[in-house]
């Protein structure tokens, strides 16, 4: 195209015009840089005054889950042997780190800023399902004489932890 034909010609197939302003898609998505009366942005929600409530079960649950482990590494022991114990001992403590980490992550995010709970606990719950299921496969898959206990740790664990969960939710509702 060149100077000569009309600007009017030029815009109807799409060229640039002298002297106008490109509005091509990316464009459209673009702030205007001189838009000065956007004003300042919103005020965040504040924060509360003791964020320690998000982990003060912890302890607790910590010290329920190696009673826990001991149980399940006894009664492991009493029924198939040594390998039981230590499945049933793995397997309760994999719920006890996945747990934990959970718990540490989410009281994190609500410290830091309460709109990355979502993102970070959805994250969180991909990583440990994912995890979780690339270990339960590898000790299936094997000849390990515990795996079926390590199973029943699992169980007793994912049962044990919301149980305790339970009855710290129903006492703090109580106390307050």
């Amino acid at each position: 195209m060149t100077e000569s034909q009309p600007a009017a010609a030029r815009e109807q197939r799409g060229d640039a015009v002298p002297g106008q302003r490109d509005t091509g898609e990316w464009d459209d998505f673009m702030p205007e840089e001189d838009d000065e009366d956007q004003g300042p942005l919103p005020e965040l929600p504040p924060l509360p005054d003791d964020p320690r409530w998000r982990v003060e079960h912890l302890p607790l649950l910590t010290a329920f889950s190696f009673a826990l482990m001991m149980c399940a590494a006894s009664v492991g022991f009493l029924t198939s042997g040594v390998p039981a114990a230590f499945g049933a001992v793995a397997g309760v403590a994999i719920v006890t780190v996945s747990y934990t980490m959970s718990t540490l992550v989410l009281a994190w995010a609500d410290t830091v800023r309460p709109a990355l709970l979502m993102p970070l606990g959805i994250t969180t719950y991909v990583v440990k399902y994912s995890l979780l299921g690339v270990i339960l496969a590898f000790v299936i898959s094997s000849e390990w004489q515990g795996r079926s206990a390590l199973g029943w740790g699992v169980v007793a664990g994912v049962m044990g932890w919301s149980a305790v969960q339970v009855w710290w939710v129903a006492r703090l509702s109580r106390r307050q």
